[in-house]
Order: structure tokens, then C-alpha cells, then sequence
């Protein structure tokens, strides 16, 4: 069984409750901290990874990721996936060929840019050539961004995510969702659906399960949270 077949099985037969938890490492140090915590596998955060190379969210060059989320997966031992943004404007097979020379066994992928949201059809036509590249071998998580871009209304995500799974995405993730709304969006959602972690206090991991979330991750607020220890730290140092 491959990476990739491990990282899928881990996503069947979550019951409520209990959903896939994964931390999202930003270098290779914070990966080895989750995957020694005894975590089955990671997603890492554009965001985050951005932060720890000097970039704000959405800049880093794309070689640049690619390396990082490279020197994260040789890290550990456990499966990655890797948070690509938009694919960086590469075509379908030259990403799954980058994603694949990196080790990553998943990608979440992102259906707006610069805060609009791309036709739906259009990227559900580029998300199927992605699976047609990818075949078997990456584990692809459609992010539905309708919330983040101002739309209260659920029905568009479940339109959106509908188009996605029947494209071939292996999960959906109505980023920026409200949790009230979760149970509404897994009884319209076909397949595995992912949810972030509130960054400050709100529902838990379990509490999510128990709403409808087949799988948690946590974007950059797990990087976030470190940053604020470290600055904590360096205060008492100067002090």
C-alpha cells in the first residue's frame, strides 16, 4: 500500500465525532514535532509555510514552495498534503508532476483568486484534468470559497461541491463555513468534506466531527500560535 492508499483510508469510515485530525506543519522542525505526536499524516498551510520563508500569504514563488513542502515530506515519515493555493498558473500535469517530485500523497487547491471566485464549470473542467494527470496516486482536496468571499448563502458550496466531486475531487472544503451551517452542508456534500479549525477557541476538533466535518486542518493559526510563543519568549529575553 502506497503513501497515497494510507492517506485515502485514513479519510473512510470517520464516524461523528471522530474526524481525521491534521496539523499543519510550516518547515520541517514543526513537522517532526506533529508526526512524533503520534499524528497519521499533515497538511501543510500556504500560509504558513509562506510565513516561515519571509512572504505574506499568497507571494511565495512557486519553486519556492515546492521546495519547502519537499523538505517538510523528507522530514517525516508520516503521508503530506500539500496546500498549493491556485496551482501557481501550471498547467494540470506539470502540477501533479511538481506535487508528485515533492513526495506529497494530497493537495487542497483553491477555487477563488485575489478574493474572486473562479466560474465553477471552468474549474471543475481544470480540477478533472488534474484527477486525469493524478490518477490514483494524489488525494485531492477541493476548497469551495464562497463563504471567504462574502456568500452566506450554503446552497452555491454545495452547487460548487458537487461539481468538484464529480470531477474527481476527493474532498470538498467550504473554507470559512459557520459551523451552524455544517450539518446543512454534509447532508448536501457527497464524499469527505473538511473543515479548519476555528484559530481562536470555538467548537473542537470532536465537536466538529459531531457537526458534520469528516476531516479537520488548521490553515496557518497552528503557525500563528507558535509565532505568538516565540515573541512571548523573546520579550522575556529582553527583559
Amino acid at each position: 500500500m502506497t503513501k497515497a492508499d494510507v492517506f485515502r483510508s485514513l479519510h473512510r469510515g470517520r464516524v461523528p465525532g471522530d474526524p481525521l485530525v491534521l496539523p499543519g506543519p510550516w518547515d520541517a522542525a514543526s513537522a517532526r514535532v506533529f508526526a512524533e505526536a503520534g499524528f497519521p499524516a499533515l497538511a501543510t498551510p500556504s500560509a504558513g509555510v509562506a510565513a516561515s520563508l519571509g512572504y505574506e500569504d499568497g507571494q511565495v514563488p512557486a519553486d519556492e514552495m515546492f521546495a519547502a513542502v519537499a523538505r517538510i515530506v523528507r522530514a517525516v515519515d508520516v503521508p503530506v498534503s500539500a496546500d498549493v493555493e491556485g496551482g501557481y498558473g501550471l498547467a494540470p500535469k506539470e502540477l501533479v508532476e511538481r506535487l508528485l517530485e515533492a513526495g506529497v500523497v494530497g493537495c487542497n487547491l483553491e477555487d477563488s483568486e485575489a478574493g474572486v471566485l473562479k466560474d465553477p464549470r471552468a474549474h471543475a473542467a481544470w480540477l478533472a484534468q488534474v484527477r486525469e494527470a493524478a490518477g490514483d496516486r494524489l488525494f485531492v482536496n477541493a476548497r469551495v470559497d464562497t463563504f471567504s468571499c462574502g456568500i452566506g448563502d450554503p446552497d452555491p458550496a454545495i452547487e460548487r461541491a458537487a461539481l468538484y466531486v464529480a470531477a474527481g475531487a476527493d474532498c470538498v472544503y467550504p473554507i470559512g463555513a459557520p459551523p451552524d451551517i455544517l450539518p446543512l452542508l454534509r447532508a448536501g456534500i457527497q464524499g469527505p468534506v473538511n473543515v479548519g479549525a476555528p484559530a481562536d477557541g470555538g467548537p473542537s476538533p470532536a465537536e466538529l466531527g459531531a457537526l458534520g466535518a469528516t476531516r479537520i486542518t488548521f490553515g496557518p493559526g497552528l503557525q500563528r500560535r507558535a509565532a505568538r510563543a516565540l515573541r512571548e519568549i523573546a520579550d522575556l529575553l529582553v527583559r
